[in-house]
């Protein structure tokens, strides 16, 4: 088994997020912001602390920069009527424009790094990263291991 085959998925997912977060600063907007945008779109009307999971930022950090992206208009917070101390967030019709933009930028950056592989590459290495996923979303099996 080649041992640095993790590593080689943890400095390419860092090289990709570099990337991405590159491209969307040339938009005038940040990474972190970017990509909560995104999530907004594919759940809009989840908790802040939903986000900030997903997101992996302490809550205050998601409170805050939800703050400057309310006042700039493209997120808006509403109560959520099943806890009255939580707001649910959800895009507002200004960040449609935003979320096109990034998307934009999301595809090209994508074919660059598909570059070189062609269409069976493309659909062997998805469902390769697909298997890996699903092992490390099982639970560890305990054969073998005592406390003792």
């Amino acid at each position: 088994m080649n041992k640095n085959l993790g590593w080689l998925i943890v400095d390419n997912a860092r090289m990709l997020r570099r990337a991405f977060d590159e491209r969307v600063r040339t938009l005038g907007i940040t990474g972190p912001q970017a990509r909560l945008l995104l999530a907004l779109d594919r759940s809009p009307g989840q908790k802040q602390t939903f986000h900030a999971e997903l997101l992996e930022v302490e809550p205050i950090t998601l409170g805050r920069m939800v703050d400057r992206m309310e006042e700039s208009g493209l997120v808006e917070r509403r109560a959520d009527p099943c806890d009255r101390r939580a707001r649910l967030l959800y895009l507002t019709p200004r960040a449609a424009g935003e979320i096109a933009r990034i998307r934009r930028e999301l595809d090209v950056m994508l074919e660059q790094m598909n570059d070189g592989l062609d269409e069976s590459e493309e659909a062997e290495l998805s469902r390769m990263l697909h298997r890996i996923s699903e092992n490390l979303s099982t639970p560890p099996r305990s054969e073998g291991i005592s406390n003792g």
